[in-house]
């Protein structure tokens, strides 16, 4: 899994976090950004799509907490070494990384000299538990690879089947399990390279990026939706239809003096994993008219007057001073 990118590129800088971060708050850092720099929040936008494979592809390094602690490693020892200058005085950084990373950034240890460089590091030598790293006297592992695929909302929720190009061609088949999330990743062991020497093949790691819906929106388990309703609805209270992912509309009661933005809860009709099945929650959202008649202008009028004379604002007012 590891590439010559690791020596160059500082993915903590690319998702903007400190080096010590925990692994919650960088699964909440990449989220925010994804969210921001998805291709179906900017279409047409290169730059944002740019944007957006950069920081996939510092996550898919950074949230594995194996891959990230060979890169900090990588990382240290890279920045413990003289920086060469091609044709100095010592030569350049190929004359000590020559035959280090090969065609496409794949690692190749068994450049002489390597183990005499950083052999005490690590204790004399890379485990197999690292894709393409050769273990001291044995075959090496093939190399970790990434692949992406892309769902739309119902079938990240439902689960599917995609298929993939795996190494040298060779097409395979991935269960993609029910209530994938956009952004996670499903590691697949032996799906990667194949080793050159007879080792054990390297693993695949699947990021799976979930398309937005028109009308619901994942909160974790849970479904979120905005849904309209008329003033005098909130004010004096209905029962109303609200739709369902995939099923018929269920039946919601608003009660009377609802306000505009009270989240109200449908059991069981959120999304459902290995962990459980989350619940609907539903926004309220008093819906303005876009055009009175004169009748109902007159009687708004009438209303107007008839209510006390209080500012709805005064409490925000005083609380903005206050702080």
């Amino acid at each position: 899994m590891a590439s010559q990118d690791w020596f160059e590129k500082d993915f903590y800088k690319i998702l903007g976090v400190p080096k010590d971060i925990s692994q919650a708050e960088l699964k909440k850092t990449y989220r925010k950004l994804a969210r921001k720099y998805h291709p179906d929040s900017n279409p047409g936008d290169a730059k944002a799509e740019a944007r957006f494979k950069e920081i996939s592809e510092a996550n898919s390094v950074l949230s594995d907490p194996e891959s990230r602690k060979e890169y900090d490693q990588m990382r240290a020892m890279g920045s413990g070494m003289p920086r060469f200058t091609s044709g100095g005085q010592n030569g350049g950084f190929e004359d000590v990384f020559g035959g280090m990373f090969g065609q496409g950034g794949r690692p190749n240890f068994r450049a002489q000299g390597f183990e005499d460089l950083f052999g005490g590091i690590f204790g004399g030598g890379f485990g197999q538990s690292s894709g393409g790293f050769r273990a001291a006297g044995g075959p090496s592992k093939g190399r970790d690879i990434n692949a992406g695929t892309t769902l739309d909302f119902m079938t990240a929720i439902r689960g599917d089947t995609v298929k993939l190009q795996a190494a040298g061609g060779k097409p395979i088949s991935v269960r993609v399990p029910a209530g994938v999330a956009d952004g996670q990743k499903i590691r697949l062991k032996g799906k990667g390279e194949p080793s050159p020497d007879g080792g054990a093949p390297g693993d695949l790691t699947l990021t799976v990026t979930v398309k937005k819906h028109p009308v619901f929106e994942r909160d974790g388990q849970n479904l979120r939706l905005e849904v309209p309703v008329t003033y005098s609805e909130a004010v004096f209270g209905a029962t109303i239809e609200v739709p369902t992912l995939g099923g018929d509309p269920v039946k919601l009661k608003i009660a009377p003096g609802t306000p505009n933005g009270r989240v109200l809860r449908i059991k069981g009709r959120g999304v459902t994993t290995a962990k459980g099945t989350g619940d609907l929650l539903a926004e309220v959202a008093i819906a303005i008219p876009g055009h009175l008649t004169a009748e109902a202008k007159d009687w708004l009028e009438k209303f107007e007057k008839a209510m006390p004379k209080e500012n709805p604002r005064a409490d925000l007012i005083a609380k903005a001073k206050a702080g």
